[in-house]
């Protein structure tokens, strides 16, 4: 059986926290739907993923910032980065107006 869904509902009720879901996985690759509600990674915190992760904003707005780069990296819709395994980075802002919503692909690199 088909089942349809839609990326920008089915919205979880709780809001406190940012929320992820695994749409369609298989050995070495993850897609995930991520939707934050005005949340950041914590100040001294960094994400150092085994796995290379490409990334797409696709509502709302956000600001990455990565440990080995200088000055922070803003997206809004559309916008979609690489980013390395292993490379530090965090949220340090995502829209506190409305629902921001992720497309993110983990692989592993060859």
């Amino acid at each position: 059986m088909i089942q349809i869904k839609n990326f920008f509902k089915e919205l979880p009720l709780n809001r406190d926290c940012e929320f992820f879901e695994d749409i369609l996985q298989q050995k070495g690759f993850k897609l995930e739907r991520i939707i934050s509600f005005g949340q950041n990674t914590p100040e001294n915190e960094w994400y150092d993923q085994e796995q290379e992760e490409w990334v797409i904003l696709l509502k709302g707005s956000a600001t990455l910032v990565f440990e080995d780069k200088p000055g922070e990296i803003e997206l809004n819709p559309g916008d979609h980065l690489l980013i390395k395994a292993h490379q530090k980075h965090r949220v340090s802002r995502t829209d506190p107006d409305q629902p921001s919503f992720w497309l993110a692909i983990h692989f592993d690199t060859v």
